[in-house]
């Protein structure tokens, strides 16, 4: 096998290099390198530049030259920062009663909601998840998208938490794309704890944490933050200890009521995700803060709610990536592209603004420094869409899919 690879001629590469994580982006401030060439070398970017200059610089010997005869548009892999995909069984019944007009606790006292799917969950094997996430990657990475971040939280004990994310690690060694997992053991309460909210937090904070350090499950504790779940006061000493330890925080903020955000910003979290609930006041502070906003168009097309104010956040000069929240109740469809051109339809966000929210700052967003961007040194993560514009990518909301994805200097897809 020889040492570096050179793909191109590539009709348009956009790189994203000089695109910083906060405010608006301007489509025409996008760095578009033209004819160009990517030389790869093991699982990352060795050089981007004019392919004519790659080709005549290489070691023939040492270089697989890998010829493009198409008109191709290379973009960064696509990066899903918040998805629910590690879960058993459906939730079918919730939709069409929700669309009939049923409100969110109607739909519960009939046994739906989260909690159907903790009990479906529950009931399923560790196999059983293991390859639902595997398929449900498989999938993603089709699509473009080579790293997928998956959540737990349908487990809600010890024993079941455990379950999910040990079935999320068993994926990730074997799908091509990377899962970077979550625990989200506060979701809700569960209906089946002998205790308040207070004492199931300092639960799954004393008992829990520990061993996904020991086991190296994950680096990121979530919580849901919102009436319906766990109010911020009772949540700050958790993240509390989830600081202590090393974790990276991440919050469910502001999708029903305001007050999650400001959680996320005290607690110095990575991402606050939903937002739909956002005031003025919220964005603001956001904006003032290294928080990364994360819009959720799929749970706002599931539910038949507003969206993220996404134009709002990124004119205060806020940050804002963009993820599919793929899970079995609010956001079922799970197509992050389509979604983004959706939010960016009724938000007016440029096109830039799309790519970088489900990319660069998308990464920045599962506080991820080695991709996102096509630079030296990164990993080659890339997509080819067979068009000679980037703009048709998202002209076509999702219809026109990669016809190769490339996952650390690899192959991995191709129409």
């Amino acid at each position: 096998m020889k040492e570096y690879k050179l793909i191109g001629p590539i009709t348009q590469l956009v790189s994203l290099e000089k695109s910083n994580h906060k405010g608006s982006i301007k489509d025409e401030d996008l760095m578009i390198i033209k004819e160009a060439g990517i030389l790869i070398k093991g699982d990352k970017i060795d050089t981007i530049g004019a392919f004519s200059d790659l080709k005549n610089e290489i070691n023939p010997s040492q270089t697989e030259l890998i010829a493009l005869s198409s008109k191709y548009t290379c973009i960064p892999g696509f990066i899903d920062c918040h998805t629910h995909i590690c879960f058993s069984g459906s939730r079918a019944r919730d939709y069409a009663m929700r669309n009939s007009g049923k409100s969110y606790l109607e739909i519960a006292k009939t046994g739906g909601g989260i909690w159907d799917t903790v009990t479906q969950t529950r009931s399923a094997k560790q196999e059983q998840l293991t390859e639902g996430v595997v398929q449900r990657a498989n999938s993603l990475l089709k699509n473009g998208i080579t790293t997928v971040e998956v959540k737990s939280g349908y487990g809600l004990s010890i024993e079941e938490e455990l379950k999910m994310l040990r079935a999320i690690q068993n994926a990730n060694n074997t799908t091509k794309a990377d899962l970077i997992s979550t625990c989200l053991a506060a979701h809700i309460l569960p209906k089946d704890f002998n205790g308040n909210h207070i004492a199931y937090l300092e639960e799954i904070s004393n008992s829990l944490f520990p061993i996904l350090k020991s086991e190296k499950l994950t680096n990121r504790i979530d919580a849901f933050v919102e009436q319906s779940a766990f109010l911020a006061s009772d949540i700050y000493p958790y993240f509390k200890k989830a600081k202590a330890m090393n974790f990276d925080i991440t919050v469910h903020a502001d999708q029903f009521t305001p007050g999650g955000s400001e959680v996320a910003i005290k607690t110095g979290a990575i991402s606050a995700d939903h937002l739909e609930a956002s005031t003025q006041n919220e964005i603001d502070m956001l904006a003032k803060s290294d928080v990364i906003s994360v819009a959720l168009p799929g749970a706002s097309i599931g539910l038949g709610c507003d969206f993220t104010p996404a134009r709002k956040i990124l004119n205060a000069g806020g940050a804002l990536a963009i993820a599919s929240d793929w899970n079995p109740g609010s956001a079922p469809m799970g197509d992050l592209l389509m979604q983004a051109c959706i939010l960016g339809t009724f938000e007016k966000l440029s096109n830039a603004e799309l790519l970088a929210g489900i990319t660069s700052r998308a990464a920045a967003a599962l506080n991820l420094t080695d991709r996102g961007r096509l630079v030296p040194g990164m990993l080659a993560d890339f997509n080819l869409f067979q068009t000679d514009h980037f703009n048709e990518i998202f002209y076509h909301q999702g219809k026109l899919t990669p016809s190769q994805v490339w996952k650390k200097g690899d192959l991995v897809y191709q129409q």
